[in-house]
């Protein structure tokens, strides 16, 4: 079950992407958290204790909302935002 409800800006244009291999559909605007949240209920599994980890400052100063892309490099989900047709694994180690 995702973590964010979209409540408003629904008018705003789609963007698909993939997550984990499953379509997905985010909003222009939305950075790669908000997309993912509302699709997911985690970012990613912490590297440590395999938690499961959804961002914590919410503005680029933590290092906690990290996410690979399927060709492996690393975004900061929280300043990066969703373009169309990305590629998102919440687990690279389980990569499609």
């Amino acid at each position: 079950m995702p973590i964010l409800t979209r409540l408003a800006e629904h008018d705003r244009r789609p963007l698909r992407f993939m997550l984990d291999g499953r379509p997905c559909i985010g909003r222009e605007g939305d950075t790669v958290l908000t997309a993912v949240l509302t699709e997911a209920e985690r970012l990613r599994l912490s590297e440590f204790s395999g938690a499961p980890r959804a961002g914590f400052c919410l503005m680029g100063a933590c290092q906690d909302c990290w996410i690979a892309t399927e060709t492996g490099e690393c975004l900061r989900a929280c300043t990066t935002f969703l373009a169309e047709g990305m590629r998102l694994l919440t687990d690279p180690g389980a990569a499609p």
